[in-house]
């Protein structure tokens, strides 16, 4: 298959194929640092660099090439013997393949007025001395005697110098036999954009669905098929009566019942074969459909390697810089991922990467004096599991301080002591995952930001997916990572609510059950049940979704989902079964629509609703604890909340919303919050305030989003939007004035009264 190449410029070209070829190059000399050397490993940076310097001299990079040139020639000397690469010579290798990652992503690569030049030519001297060097020190030194045993057997060629035994490398550039190449068999591939392969998966998808549909066509002609059995049958009788001498007929009407029930057989054996054959075509079609279906999402798949090409260098750089020996181990790395998913996880699994790195693995002295190894450990693994992509990486340094996260979460101001008190282990590590929170005292390069949780959270909830944390004290940590293993597809399981399929994804479900109602008990007019003995809220599905629903069979079919460490059980009316479902997108002329994530089709052509379980849990908390009134209890307090003025505050940081809170409570305002511009959208359209307070950076939909949304809409475009930002760029506060907040500050406003005044200024007093 020959390569596509249209719509690629050469630079664009070679950027590609340094991005391939320095990762080579970058993964031999960790390897090489470790003391995990073959002729093997040289060999394939020795081709990786040769190539680099080829596709720089096409492209006219001379810098590079030259760069290219001097790390080919080490690694040539390295094949002939003649230079022994160590794990001291790691910096300076790393250099010149940095240097070459850079120019190639530089705009000014092809400037001669850049210092692209100089900077080589340090390099290439640098690199060049490296060799010197050792060759003056080797000239210096006589030449040991032949080894009397093979390498690698006692008294033969140690480990550290396997890499330059001439018996296993002596001719490092001849063509190894096709079985050792692999890479050159593989298939060679077509460059396609994403949107082409995302509109490929929809088409298929959509041929899936079409095909599936007629599954119930060919049940529905298979009881016609019945239906013709059942008439024959009874022509068949009495035409056997009649032949009998039961009951007197003329012999015209025999000859005709014989020839209708002639007839009627002929119709059932030509509807027989009619029904067999389109059994055949449909089971035919949709195993066709299935399988282009799978291949066209398997285009879609990448490996994991792809993606992680960074972390062993990542790992290095910051364990040297800690003072830390690690070891990084992938397991896993050609599970296939969706490009999509795979594009995300690099930053959320370098948060954890480097969390792991800073809080987890502990200095080599410390490490031997719990009885460990002084060189930590760091484990990355991923594989297909149930339907799902599952990546866990493993750290095994000292563990979560549970009590000490306990003690933070309180100065935080979190949550009160006494409740503290009674959280459990898992309750007090989604503390990890909120805005702003850290267990770090000090602010460093490395952490101590309280951002790197909070960011892959983000991401994996933005994909369908869910994250968890389990620890053990002195032991390890793990991270587990439940993600779709494609975005346009998702494993769900299917459940009838008020006569209607809706759909949860797997990955957000925590478990279901079946609960006797004599194991629901109620507390303060609120139902519970135990479930391993964590107290469980319960709620009617119907109740939430706002549809009429049935009375609950006993036992009660429950959905158990949650966010946040907020945990509920839903009672539905019943289970329907796990489905593949292809995921559309709603009309986004809709909006974001209250608890629903997007759609699909079921095999007979029937929609079905896939819920977030995001917005299902803030609407059952919102029940729970009263925020959502019915009609008549909004009319007995309506005169009273047009008393008191209200303030909708939307920010991600619990921090800033607490404060903002409190700010305009004191003033007598009423105020609601809202945790993203998604969650603080949903409110403002079940509830009128009289002003918003919204930050600009937060999840699912910013500020500025918010903001037009409201100014957008003819209901609430006079609603009064205020911008709080720690940005205070001149260009920050015009883009959100422009899309029509009525002022923008900055969060050193909470320093003296300049944010309650402009509040005042807006809408006036709390009470009119």
């Amino acid at each position: 298959m020959a390569d596509d190449l249209s719509g690629f410029s050469m630079l664009e070209l070679f950027r590609l194929e340094a991005e391939s070829q320095t990762a080579v190059l970058s993964a031999g000399v960790l390897a090489i640092e470790e003391l995990e050397r073959s002729p093997e490993t040289v060999e394939s940076m020795m081709r990786a660099a040769h190539s680099l310097k080829g596709a720089a001299r096409i492209v006219g990079l001379d810098p590079a090439v030259r760069v290219a040139h001097a790390l080919e020639d080490v690694f040539v000397g390295a094949g002939k013997g003649t230079f022994r690469v160590k794990p001291e010579h790691a910096d300076r290798i790393l250099a010149g393949i940095d240097f070459l990652s850079a120019i190639a992503k530089s705009d000014d690569a092809l400037s001669p007025a850049s210092e692209w030049p100089s900077r080589a030519e340090r390099l290439v001297d640098d690199l060049g001395t490296m060799v010197a060097d050792q060759a003056a020190v080797q000239t210096q030194v006589p030449a040991p005697e032949p080894a009397k045993t093979p390498p690698g057997l006692p008294g033969g060629t140690s480990a550290a110098d396997s890499v330059a035994a001439p018996a296993t490398a002596a001719k490092p550039t001849d063509t190894p036999a096709p079985a050792t190449r692999p890479a050159e068999q593989a298939d060679r591939v077509v460059r396609v954009s994403a949107d082409s392969l995302t509109r490929l998966v929809g088409l298929a998808g959509e041929s899936l669905v079409e095909t599936r549909q007629l599954r119930p066509f060919v049940d529905s002609l298979l009881q016609l098929r019945a239906s013709e059995v059942d008439i024959c049958d009874a022509i068949a009788a009495l035409d056997e009566k009649l032949k009998a001498g039961d009951i007197a007929v003329p012999g015209t009407i025999t000859a005709m019942l014989t020839t209708i029930r002639e007839r009627s057989d002929a119709a059932l054996a030509a509807l027989t074969r009619h029904v067999e054959d389109f059994e055949s075509f449909a089971r035919r079609n949709e195993d066709l459909s299935n399988r282009l279906h799978h291949e066209v999402i398997v285009s879609r798949m990448r490996p994991l390697a792809d993606g992680i090409r960074g972390f062993p260098r990542l790992v290095r750089d910051v364990a040297r810089t800690l003072g830390k020996q690690v070891r990084f181990e992938v397991r896993g790395e050609q599970t296939g991922v969706d490009r999509d998913i795979l594009d995300k996880l690099e930053a959320p699994l370098s948060h954890l990467i480097r969390n792991s790195l800073d809080h987890g693995i502990e200095l080599p002295a410390d490490r031997e004096t719990a009885g460990k190894p002084p060189a930590g450990t760091i484990r990355l693994e991923a594989r297909h599991r149930a339907g799902m992509l599952q990546i866990t990486l493993t750290d095994d340094g000292r563990g979560i301080d549970v009590e000490h996260l306990r003690a933070k979460a309180v100065a935080r101001g979190l949550v009160a002591r006494q409740v503290a008190d009674q959280l459990t282990e898992l309750e007090l590590l989604e503390f990890l995952f909120l805005p702003g929170f850290s267990t770090k005292d000090q602010v460093t390069e490395i952490s101590g930001r309280g951002v790197g949780l909070d960011v892959v959270q983000s991401m994996v909830k933005n994909v369908g997916g869910s994250v968890r944390v389990a620890t053990q004290t002195g032991r390890q940590t793990t991270f587990t990572l439940q993600l779709p293993i494609t975005m346009s597809v998702i494993r769900a399981l299917l459940v009838q609510i008020g006569g209607e399929p809706y759909a949860f994804p797997l990955t957000r479900i925590d478990q279901i059950l079946f609960c006797p109602a004599a194991s629901i008990r109620t507390v303060e007019g609120r139902q519970y049940f135990d479930r391993d003995g964590v107290s469980i809220g319960l709620v009617m599905a119907a109740q939430i979704l706002e549809t009429t629903g049935q009375p609950p069979a006993d036992p009660m079919p429950v959905v158990v989902i949650s966010d946040r460490g907020q945990q509920f059980g839903m009672i539905v009316d019943s289970f329907l079964g796990e489905r593949d479902l292809e995921v559309r997108p709603l009309d986004p002329r809709l909006g974001k629509v209250p608890d629903v994530n997007s759609a699909s089709l079921l095999e007979n052509g029937d929609p079905v609703l896939i819920v977030d379980v995001e917005d299902l849990v803030r609407s059952i908390d919102n029940v729970l604890m009263g925020r959502r009134l019915s009609r008549v209890e909004f009319e007995r307090m309506a005169e009273q909340a047009r008393q008191r003025k209200r303030i909708l505050v939307v920010d991600d940081s619990i921090t800033v919303r607490e404060l903002e809170r409190q700010l305009l409570q004191a003033r007598g305002f009423t105020v609601d919050v809202a945790v993203d511009g998604m969650d603080g959208w949903n409110a403002i359209r079940g509830t009128h305030y009289d002003l918003v307070v919204t930050d600009v950076d937060m999840p699912r939909m910013d500020g500025i989003g918010l903001v037009s949304l409201i100014k957008a809409d003819p209901a609430r475009r006079e609603t009064p939007v205020v911008i709080v930002s720690y940005k205070d760029r001149e260009e920050d506060r015009l883009r959100g004035l422009d899309a029509g907040a009525n002022r923008y500050l900055t969060k050193s406003s909470f320093h003296d009264e300049t944010f309650v005044d402009t509040i005042i200024d807006l809408i006036g007093e709390a009470t009119a």
